[in-house]
Order: structure tokens, then sequence, then C-alpha cells
């Protein structure tokens, strides 16, 4: 059966007549919601969450309703809620579509989670090159304060909460929840140690805190609509709802898809709904969650084990969208960000275009990020200018292995896994093209002393 898109979260995107005005979210139930949830307990409204299992859509995966059952109720200090729409992932673009064309949904589920949390605050921290967004976001909840859905007396409740706006500068660790926070703070964006720095014990401003991801607040107004049991029967058990995968790369329709959880597998996601690879081409590679994910190679198969014991063949193109069966693959969905390879890539090549990345944006706080990154991408790049030598394949594998599990967060596997999986997967390339420059005088330059470090 073909695949097919459930619209809940971009249920307004690119529709035609659509606009980001609070008229036009108003006049189709929006803040309905939010109206109706501030008459219901606070106890109430997170226990839906909970029931729902919504997991965070930031690419962590963490369940939602536990991360707001850590908040710190006791300490006296106030609670904030942070939404973090430092969308920097290379390969994903889902939330930029819902700040620029839906920002009012954004914003009743904010305020919707911050009435269930208790939060005095509210803060949005938007990535920096998303200069139109952050204007957009302004607009929007002046429109809302004015209406009374943002501010004092929410919708007649006596609950008062408001919402800023806080642009980041273009650094890719924001998106990590305690440098988003150390930034918003004023500081530096490094990550903090945890523990004891867990956000929802000692978060901004070393108060209690709950950051939630873009398309994770839009879901809670649908939560507290719906009901969380009816929210966890939509798609997988295990990770119910939808998930938004947004799709570059070398593919027909390169767009954005929201899919149920298992409705329909990533061969038809690539082939039903982005039409396939380029004409004459074939795929090669994918990387289905973001930069930061293993690569899979398209001719793979895996060994998967049912519960009974029993052991089926999977190949790539058969894996169901959702994160269990990615993960019995040896990769994860991330922040769902599929990038398409066909054949045309040179492999070595688009490692060394992510290892400049991820050097280029190490906080260079802890020692093996930052001279990880930096040393991994000299290596591709020295091969791929034609002074690689043989052992570097083997150097690059343990330049990476030893940047896993050495860091304060989770930057340093999200360099290190594209390493490690490329290397291993494709390991053929990097030794043809080394074998193919030393044949054309690199060896010459080797042989002369003339080993370059770059």
């Amino acid at each position: 059966m073909p695949a097919v898109e459930n619209r809940i979260i971009y249920s307004h995107i690119d529709v035609e007549g659509w606009n980001a005005s609070i008229e036009k979210y108003v006049s189709d139930g929006g803040y309905e919601t939010l109206s109706q949830s501030v008459k219901r307990p606070r106890e109430e409204l997170c226990a839906e969450v909970e029931k729902s299992k919504l997991k965070g859509r930031g690419g962590a995966g963490f369940p939602t309703g536990m991360k707001w059952k850590f908040l710190d109720r006791k300490s006296g200090k106030p609670i904030y809620l942070v939404c973090n729409a430092d969308e920097s992932e290379p390969g994903t673009c889902k939330d930029r579509l819902i700040i620029y064309q839906d920002p009012h949904k954004l914003i009743e589920g904010i305020m919707c989670a911050c009435y269930a949390i208790n939060a005095a605050q509210a803060f949005i921290y938007i990535r920096g090159e998303y200069a139109n967004g952050y204007r957009i976001l302004q607009k929007a909840i002046a429109e809302a304060r004015a209406r009374g859905f943002v501010g004092e007396n929410i919708c007649g409740s006596g609950y008062s909460c408001d919402i800023a706006v806080s642009r980041g500068a273009g650094c890719y660790v924001c998106g990590e929840e305690t440098g988003l926070i150390s930034s918003l703070a004023g500081g530096r964006a490094y990550p903090r140690i945890k523990p004891p720095y867990f956000p929802a014990v000692m978060g901004l401003y070393d108060c209690p805190t709950a950051v939630n991801n873009v398309e994770t607040l839009c879901w809670i107004p649908e939560i507290f609509r719906r009901g969380g049991e009816a929210v966890s029967k939509i798609g997988c058990p295990s990770d119910p709802g939808t998930h938004v995968w947004g799709v570059s790369g070398l593919v027909q329709k390169p767009g954005r898809y929201e899919i149920e959880t298992g409705a329909c597998t990533l061969g038809e996601l690539l082939y039903d709904l982005c039409g396939g690879p380029l004409p004459g081409r074939r795929f090669k590679a994918v990387i289905p969650g973001g930069s930061s994910m293993k690569i899979l190679r398209w001719d793979e198969k895996f060994q998967i084990k049912n519960p009974d014991g029993t052991v089926f063949e999977r190949r790539v193109e058969d894996i169901p969208l959702d994160s269990a069966s990615f993960m019995q693959c040896g990769t994860a969905i991330g922040s769902c960000g599929v990038i398409a390879m066909d054949n045309t890539i040179d492999m070595v090549e688009a490692l060394a275009n992510l290892n400049q990345f991820y050097a280029h944006e190490s906080c260079g706080q802890c020692t093996p990020c930052r001279e990880g990154t930096l040393w991994m991408s000299r290596i591709t790049r020295r091969i791929c200018e034609g002074w690689g030598r043989m052992e570097d394949i083997d150097l690059l594998k343990s330049v990476a292995d030893n940047i896993c599990g050495r860091t304060i967060c989770a930057l340093g596997e999200g360099a290190a896994w594209p390493a490690q999986s490329n290397v291993s997967k494709f390991r053929d390339e990097y030794c043809e093209k080394i074998r193919r420059q030393q044949a054309v005088g690199g060896q010459a330059r080797l042989d002369n002393n003339a080993y370059r470090l770059i």
C-alpha cells in the first residue's frame, strides 16, 4: 500500500489560503484548547501527557511526561519552560515551517504546557539564522497577548505567563539543552555536566526548567483535546503519534512529510512520497535522522530477532519508520532528517564535509571532542586532497572511537558516529581513493618526506 501522510502537526502547512495571522488560527478553532485547559487541574493535564507516551521530537526521544514529572516543584523557585527552536542539525528542517507558517500553533502549545507545569515564564530560543522567523514569532506573540492568550490573566483564569524570544548566534551546540540554557542566561554556550545540572532541577538561572522541542510542544494541545489515551493509539505503541520527516538529498521530491509512526517503511517514504532517486541513478546510502546518526548502506541487510526468538532478514528499504526499528539496525531516527545519497556521491568527500562541520561547531570544552573533531577533519581532507595513506583509514576510525563516551554532551558521539559508520561500511571507497591517488603521484610526495598534516 502506498505511503500516506497523516497531517496533525502540519495540518495548516502549505494549505492554500492559510496565513500566519491570529484571525486565521482562531477561525479554525485555535486557542480553544488553551481556554478549556486553564479550567482543568494541572495534575490531570500532566497525567494526560504521561498517558500519551509522547517522546520528545528534538532527537533524544525522551518521554515528555517523565521530563515534566522530574521538575522540582518543592524548591520554592520559579519554574521556566524553554522552547528549543535552535534547529541546526544538518538535514533537519521540520520546525522551520511551523514557525514561519503556523506560529500560533506553537504559541498555544507553549501556553498549554506552561499552565500544566505552572511555569512563571516561557522562552523561545530560536536559531540565529531564522531572522524572519524571529520577527514572525514576535508579531504572533503580540497578537496573542492582545487577545489574552499570553501575558496577564490568561483566558480569565487568573494565571499569568509571558513568552520571550531570544535569538541564537549560529552555534550548533545550543541545540543541546544545557548549552542552550547557558547561552540563554547570557553565558558561553557550554553544555553542563548532568548531574548536578539536570534542567528539571538546576536549569535556567539554576531554577527548574522544562526544555521541549517545537514539534513536541505542538503536540500538547492535541493531547489535552483528544486525551492521552487516544494519542497513544496513533501509530505504533512504543512511539505513538506522528513524526515529521524532512527529506533532503538526491530524491526527486525533497520536502517534509508527516507520517504515523510505523505506518510505512523507509523505502515507501523515499519512493512513494519522494519519487525515488533522480532519473538514471540508484540509492547508495541514507542517513535516517540528521547528520549525526549512523549511515546505512542501501544494499545492506540486518538479522532482526522477533520476540518469540525467531530471526528474519530486513533490508534497509523495509525498515518501518519508528524509533525501535532503526535502533535494531544500529542507528536512530534522531530528528527525522533523512539525507538520501545516490551512486554519484563520493562517500569520502561526504564524510569530509560533515567532519568539517563538527570541527567548526565543537565548543572546545571537552578535549576528546575539540581535538578529535579537528583531527577527523584533517585526516579526511588529507585523503580528499591526495595526501592520504592506507593507515589513515584505521587512524580515522581510532580517533572517532576515542571520542565516544568521553564528552559532557552528545556532540562528541554525534560527530563520531558518522565517521565510524562511514569508514566501516564504505572502507573499499577509501582504499580505492588512496590507491588511485598514489598511482598518479601521491606516493612520490610521501616518499620525498612531504607528508602533509594540513
